[in-house]
């Protein structure tokens, strides 16, 4: 085989294994999780050991219930960095659904100190104390095993929107500052809602039988906890140097909470509560069952409405995220109306709290409404409000296809073909065939409309060379004859 062959193997290999991992990753996010999995292990048959494409592989064998899977592949992605925090992420995730709450714990800790910024592991750490206390105690009081089986106290996996609403919930504990020593103190003011997370570690190291153990990829468990714990108190110096304790008592205060007993509330909070309730309205909703999610969600509403804002520091980005589910069941069961009076309560309640993640949220939610009745000029408008919220490019790409279908459908094929290149070259920057297919046929038709028959001729025929890649059938044969007519033409 000759140079120029093999140059254009490597070269197609490549292009298949990006179309098949950004097939994995779209279809992930559509929910057909086993045809995710089969994409991402056709691309690892070409590129053996891609991280990116175990960690995507990961999550899916996750959604479906396969968490030994899960847990490997995860592992394989830190074979060669360990400190991956994506990998982390996803072994602290499989452990955790693996009822190896323990584990779990230290793992998100370990991403934590990494990448203190990422939520999620924050988030991780909170549900995984939850999910130990309320199995076998407070570590105060009951001295953990690594031995027996924890398996019947298996979670769902959490959401993914509406959960980033409720991820700052914080539990904080009636405390007696009179007989708190002075230096015990300071460190509480300097950590923080982190300071609970400090004293768990070191009541973990009380127990011997505990610490003695070894992880599955062969580390000590003491010296990981121990790790995490000089994390901490490096963190405590740098405030203590930041600003001073005296500046911090006027900023912040803690507050003993006493609920009354006639008051409806969780037994276990109401931060643990609302995962839950989340969890389950998304549930009802995944499984097609919209009555049920949105009767959930106004049930959820109605216990928020009454709790303070010191129960519910962030009660309106809860309200908002609550909004939010109701309103996407109502697109369900086809209630436009009331879908889009919930989706401009979320978009109002975001503004309040300044969250550009849930302002995001909101416009999409609110431009899909407004797609779906064909009123495509409020669509646009509440869609390029959401241009400047954008996070990365699968999000870009089919932002601007969308905005410039509705271009196309008010008769506007300039601003169409605008966004359609747009919306091309975020797909090409992230080498998704399957938005380059989309992206070209709105500019295609877009031409079309202006005249321009052989630029409409050019961009049918990158449609139709990456439908090809795809492997498309129903794709092909229809761009194949808009492209024969436009040939005509």
């Amino acid at each position: 085989m000759s140079d120029a062959d093999g140059d254009h193997d490597r070269k197609s290999s490549k292009v298949v294994f990006s179309t098949l991992v950004a097939n994995g990753d779209w279809l992930y996010m559509k929910g057909e999780y086993k045809k995710a999995i089969e994409n991402y292990a056709s691309a690892l048959t070409l590129k053996p050991g891609d991280r990116t494409c175990l960690v995507g592989r990961s999550k899916s064998y996750l959604k479906t219930g396969q968490s030994e899977n899960a847990l490997r592949d995860a592992e394989a992605s830190l074979e060669e960095d360990a400190t991956y925090f994506e990998g982390l992420y996803r072994k602290a995730e499989a452990l955790y659904h693996m009822g190896e709450f323990e584990f779990a714990l230290v793992f998100y800790h370990r991403g934590q100190k990494l990448r203190p910024q990422v939520q999620e592991f924050r988030l991780g750490i909170q549900k995984a104390q939850e999910a130990i206390e309320s199995s076998v105690g407070s570590p105060s009081s009951v001295k953990l095993k690594i031995k027996g089986d924890l398996s019947f106290l298996q979670k769902e996996e959490e959401r993914v929107q509406p959960i980033t609403a409720i991820q700052r919930l914080t539990k904080e504990k009636d405390e007696q500052p009179q007989k708190t020593p002075k230096r015990k103190m300071t460190t509480k003011q300097m950590l923080g809602e982190f300071y609970s997370d400090k004293k768990y570690l070191e009541n973990l190291l009380k127990d011997e039988d505990l610490v003695k153990g070894k992880m599955k990829g062969g580390e000590q468990l003491q010296d990981v906890i121990h790790g995490c714990l000089s994390y901490l108190d490096a963190c405590t110096e740098l405030r203590s140097q930041e600003k001073p304790v005296r500046a911090r008592k006027h900023g912040r205060k803690l507050t003993q909470r006493k609920r009354s007993k006639g008051r409806r509330n969780a037994p276990c909070g109401p931060g643990p509560f609302l995962l839950r309730s989340l969890d389950d309205i998304d549930a009802e909703l995944t499984s097609g069952n919209a009555e049920e999610s949105l009767k959930k969600a106004e049930d959820v509403m109605k216990m928020v409405q009454e709790w303070s804002e010191e129960e519910v520091p962030n009660k309106n980005e809860v309200l908002g995220s609550l909004h939010s589910c109701m309103g996407n069941a109502l697109i369900d069961l086809g209630d436009m109306d009331q879908a889009l009076h919930h989706h401009q309560k979320d978009l109002e309640l975001a503004q309040q709290s300044k969250d550009p993640d849930e302002m995001s949220r909101a416009l999409d939610n609110i431009g899909r409404v407004y797609a779906q009745i064909g009123q495509f000029s409020q669509a646009i408008e509440s869609w390029e409000k959401k241009i400047p919220l954008i996070r990365g490019g699968l999000e870009k790409t089919w932002l601007f296809h969308e905005i410039g279908r509705c271009c196309l459908e008010l008769g506007r094929p300039e601003q169409a073909r605008g966004y359609g290149v747009r919306s091309a070259a975020a797909a090409d920057a992230i080498g998704d065939e399957k938005w380059q297919i989309n992206a070209n046929v709105l500019v295609a038709q877009a031409e079309m409309k202006l005249g321009n028959v052989e630029s409409c001729v050019s961009h049918f025929e990158k449609a139709l060379s990456c439908s090809k890649l795809q492997e498309d059938e129903d794709a092909m044969k229809a761009i194949q004859k808009a492209l024969d007519e436009a040939k005509q033409k």
